[in-house]
């Protein structure tokens, strides 16, 4: 598709202004709102002995596929709006979610297993003062600067050499693969102060409240329903404004772009550093949920998890990577608890028949449907 052809009809809708909502999209937000506003509601207000009683386990485990449907919505947006397939953004993840574990290890005091304001792991390997990249861990205000500023930045660097340098297709996928894996290796060794291949857990509180109370679960699910909601809103923005519009043209013909006379850089780069920061904000809010980080989050296999995430529900929609992200975890849920040993094949299935029958995922699976349905009733 050329830049032309990208923004003929853009006319017309930049006279409507871009829609937030696509109307297809109002029957998953509905169903997000519903859930959102009546689970808390189901586990706060109703009895624990009561049939509709929905348990701090549910709660926790559907916070946390909200912070996986951030990612792979992330993910969406470099991937499926722009032609640029990142197998590193479980990095930008796990970055967000050790920043958020340092201030909720700070926040621990006295009340560790050895009684010292030193993190436990830091007593045990004889460390006598906190390193220097702790020094903020203190500060709230501070972590949710870090939480932006330290993958952002890094995205930003790593972005601006690798776009500068034309690295494209299947080449920049193995580099950011290669740069999860080269941080992992960093994280896990003892000395870096991060908790070596344990990571930070045994949570104590946030913001001096109890982490573990069913209220405390409540608020971090709705802050992070809220959090998935803002992140769509943005995402739909932006792609549909002239922004988007250059991103997609990008993607289909990024000659024609130049030749036209875009430069690509800076939209590639600053949808780079945004889906990174994207995934950061899911990475603290999926810590204090569900209580550990460890460098096995920025494991390859993390990132990939998040492109099959992406691809199950289908890229370039939106909506697609967060249908993906509730089927392909629900599924996990309940198939590592049935049969362990056969879901990594399950996944493995999956995602080889996504690419080859279904290549619109889920949700082009749906439209074809609904498509059909709808030629029949015209019949």
């Amino acid at each position: 598709m050329s830049i032309t052809a990208s923004t003929s009809g853009a006319g017309l809708a930049a006279a409507r202004g871009p829609r937030l909502l696509a109307p297809r999209a109002h029957a998953l937000w509905l169903a997000l709102i519903l859930v959102a506003g009546v689970a808390p509601l189901l586990n706060l207000a109703v009895p624990p002995d009561s049939v509709w009683h929905l348990s701090d386990h549910w709660i926790t485990l559907l916070g946390k596929i909200m912070c996986y449907a951030i990612c792979a919505l992330a993910l969406d947006l470099i991937w499926g709006y722009t032609g640029i397939l990142s197998l590193g953004h479980g990095l930008f993840f796990a970055l967000g979610g050790y920043v958020m574990g340092m201030y909720l290890m700070r926040q621990i005091g006295t009340d560790g297993h050895y009684g010292s304001e030193l993190p436990d792991f830091m007593v045990f390997l004889d460390w006598q003062a906190l390193p220097w990249h702790w020094a903020l861990s203190h500060s709230f205000a501070a972590t949710l600067v870090l939480i932006v500023l330290v993958p952002g930045l890094l995205a930003w660097v790593f972005g601006y050499f690798a776009f500068r340098a034309r690295i494209q297709g299947v080449y920049f996928s193995i580099i950011t693969q290669a740069l999860t894996f080269a941080a992992m290796l960093l994280f896990y060794r003892n000395e870096t102060g991060f908790g070596g291949n344990n990571g930070f857990t045994d949570f104590k509180r946030i913001l001096g409240y109890p982490i573990t109370t069913s209220q405390t679960r409540v608020a971090l699910f709705a802050l992070t329903g809220l959090a998935l909601i803002g992140c769509y809103l943005l995402a739909r923005w932006l792609t549909t404004s002239k922004f988007g519009r250059v991103l997609q043209a990008i993607r289909d013909a990024e000659g024609r772009v130049m030749f036209c006379g875009y430069d690509p850089l800076p939209y590639k780069l600053a949808i780079w550093t945004l889906s990174a920061v994207m995934c950061a904000v899911a990475g603290a809010l999926y810590v204090p949920q569900v209580g550990i980080i460890n460098p096995r989050e920025m494991s390859p296999a993390a990132s990939i998890e998040i492109a099959v995430w992406t691809a199950v529900g289908g890229r370039g929609t939106l909506v697609g990577p967060i249908v993906g992200a509730f089927a392909v975890n629900g599924a996990k849920s309940w198939l590592t608890v049935v049969a362990p040993e056969v879901w990594l094949y399950a996944l493995g299935a999956l995602f080889v028949a996504v690419t080859l029958w279904m290549p619109q995922g889920l949700v082009g699976l749906w439209r074809r449907w609904v498509g059909y349905r709808g030629g029949e009733r015209h019949e």
